[in-house]
């Protein structure tokens, strides 16, 4: 586009660069487009060439002579500035020094913030002009949408912002100068907003001088909450009632907007969005942080280097989905009528006739005559089968789905996630076919036993790989889970037990 750029036609070497808020800006980042050009000054910042102020510049582009300099129409450094994209070399930014090269991303990050700017003040005047609707039939927000390929969403917010800097004259102006990011001037127009109409315009002027003065020390996020400081500096005497009216507002205006969508990626992600009151996601946070933190390999599991570690995003998205898995769990056994959560007693039918004595739950907790009474007064009594050793032998009829009283009967066996070390409760657990019942497996206390869903996915059959590379689990003649390791782990594959199947004098 610029095979016709002229060379700099004239340069005004003007007042010495201010070094208030440009200090940043360094010699260089301007550079001739081909090796027989020269320094050149668009407008676009102030402080280029060695400390001198380049004010006027002309350039031939498609035939047309351009002047840049003070006072240049924006049309006119639009079509410069687009020229000057095409012609860019990059192949000098590796022979910088490291520090040169943090400078220059510091500069272009600042260009291209300005540049926001500029057009987010043109796009405010195209607005209000009915530009879009005199040549399109179209408000300006779906010609932006239609035309230039933005989401409808995307084109809105853009002209939101633009209105506000428009009406926000003061932020607008520091973003065209450097002064403010585009985040950060968004933060502030937003602060700003919520500001009663009622201060007045005196205190309104005080309010965007002072958020910019902001803008050198917070970044978007941090500015974002300095609504009442704010009122407290601009209108100490109603800070309060203005604090109070802003936070009832917030909340109402959060459960207004209160909303959780899925959306298929179609890549097999589904992508989760949503929002929530702050209080009402601080109550999922909290509940999905904790089960994160839960989240851990066990130490014959850090033997087997293939198996990668989870980050703490991947953390937080399998808690989300065990937190469901619990819900669906308690929610799949009640009946019409709302049966309650059954707690697993341990007593010997006989014993529950007599003297209530060797009662236990399930998780090994011992009760008393007088508690397991109390239990019995409102309990129903599943016969659960018990052998020589206290191996539960069967219990209900076969099928494919885990029946409620098998898995019953999986946690009076397990107690929780069987592989070695792992302390999952039998709540937190999955019930695991040893052999797949799509390969003949039978849904059988011999055939089940509970794994957590982080050990369910690792000792998942993988019919593609040979079996001595992988984790699998077996059932032992006395009626115990035992988990065999890989042979990279362990060359004898030597089967281990979870401690609690381990008498507490064994080796």
């Amino acid at each position: 586009m610029l095979s016709e750029t002229a060379l700099v036609l004239s340069v005004s070497e003007t007042m010495p660069v201010a070094t208030t808020a440009h200090e940043s800006v360094r010699p260089g980042l301007y550079r001739g487009l081909h090796e027989s050009h020269h320094w050149f000054g668009c407008g676009i910042c102030p402080g280029l060439a060695g400390g001198r102020v380049l004010s006027v510049a002309a350039f031939r582009v498609n035939g047309m002579s351009i002047q840049v300099g003070p006072g240049t129409a924006v049309t006119d450094f639009a079509i410069v500035v687009a020229g000057l994209l095409d012609e860019i070399r990059y192949d000098e930014v590796a022979l910088l020094t490291d520090r040169r090269q943090l400078d220059l991303v510091a500069d272009l990050l600042t260009v291209q913030s300005r540049l926001v700017g500029v057009v987010h003040t043109v796009l405010d005047q195209v607005d209000r002009s009915g530009a879009a609707m005199a040549a399109h039939g179209v408000p300006t927000v779906s010609w932006l949408a239609s035309e230039l390929r933005y989401t409808r969403g995307q084109a809105s917010a853009m002209l939101h912002h633009a209105n506000d800097l428009s009406r926000f004259t003061q932020i607008g102006d520091a973003l065209r100068d450097g002064l403010a990011n585009e985040r950060q001037a968004q933060a502030v127009t937003q602060v700003l907003r919520t500001m009663p109409a009622d201060l007045g315009v005196e205190a309104e002027q005080r309010a965007q001088a002072t958020m910019v003065g902001f803008c050198a020390q917070f970044d978007s996020r941090e500015l974002g909450t300095l609504s009442r400081h704010l009122v407290e500096v601009v209108a100490p005497e109603v800070a309060d009632e203005v604090e109070a009216k802003r936070q009832e507002r917030e909340l109402r205006d959060a459960q207004q907007a209160r909303q959780l969508n899925f959306s298929d990626n179609g890549h097999g992600s589904t992508i989760i969005e949503g929002s929530l009151p702050s209080a009402d996601a601080a109550l999922i946070k909290a509940q999905i942080e904790a089960l994160a933190q839960q989240v851990h390999r066990t130490a014959l599991e850090l033997r087997d280097p293939t198996l990668p570690q989870p980050s703490w995003p991947q953390r937080r998205a399998d808690a989300l989905v065990e937190l469901a898995r619990r819900v669906a769990i308690q929610q799949a056994a009640p009946k019409h009528g709302g049966d309650r959560p059954h707690l697993v007693v341990l007593i010997d039918y006989e014993d529950l006739l007599g003297d209530c004595r060797g009662a236990g739950l399930a998780d090994g907790t011992r009760l008393t005559a007088g508690q397991l009474r109390q239990y019995a007064c409102d309990a129903g009594i599943l016969p659960v089968i018990l052998g020589g050793a206290s191996g539960v032998l069967d219990v209900g009829r076969e099928q494919r789905l885990v029946t409620p009283d098998i898995r019953r009967a999986l946690q009076v066996r397990d107690k929780g996630c069987v592989f070695p070390g792992c302390d999952r409760p039998a709540a937190d657990c999955d019930a695991h076919h040893i052999t797949p019942w799509a390969h003949g497996g039978e849904t059988s206390l011999s055939n089940l036993c509970l794994l957590c869903k982080h050990h369910h996915n690792l000792l998942e059959p993988n019919p593609k790989r040979s079996a001595e590379l992988q984790w699998q689990i077996r059932i032992s003649p006395d009626g115990i889970p035992e988990v065999i390791p890989p042979r990279f782990v362990d060359k004898h594959r030597q089967p281990r037990r979870h401690q609690r199947f381990r008498p507490p004098n064994s080796r």
